[in-house]
């Protein structure tokens, strides 16, 4: 038997939501010389796009890597219906004491896919496009 191809799945995902770039540890001086105008106490807003990966090999009977329904699924309960039209600081307890950085988010929506696939081990990259020029690559990796 030969070994099994390798393939990356990739699904786009776009949601809204608004933050505030503001650290709890940090002065309200040190937020607004750090964060700048992302640090405006009414928040900001995004139109963010994310971009799921999923790397392994390609199942012999399916001719997939993971089923793209079961993909789909995943990152609406990982990402949409817990984030989209949210203030990301206020409605996701994950973000009342920590920053709501794209870095933290990215972190955060890999954590939560994790805890959801049956196989977590075949997660690759969480890609996040804050703007067209802020771009986020987590690949879960720790120091």
């Amino acid at each position: 038997m030969s070994a099994r191809p390798i393939a990356y799945l990739t699904r786009r995902e776009t949601f809204s939501a608004c933050h505030r770039l503001h650290s709890p540890l940090l002065t309200d001086e040190e937020n607004l010389q750090i964060f700048s105008k992302c640090n405006n106490p009414n928040g900001h807003g995004h139109n963010y796009t994310v971009e799921v990966t999923i790397r392994g090999p390609i199942d012999e009977k399916t001719g997939m890597v993971m089923n793209l329904s079961e993909l789909k699924l995943h990152m609406e309960q990982s990402i949409m219906n817990m984030m989209d039209h949210k203030n990301l600081d206020k409605d996701v307890p994950h973000f009342h004491h920590l920053v709501s950085t794209t870095e933290n988010l990215a972190v955060f929506i890999w954590d939560s896919l994790s805890a959801n696939m049956a196989n977590p081990s075949l997660l690759y990259e969480v890609k996040i496009f804050e703007t067209e020029k802020n771009i986020m690559i987590y690949r879960g990796e720790r120091e």
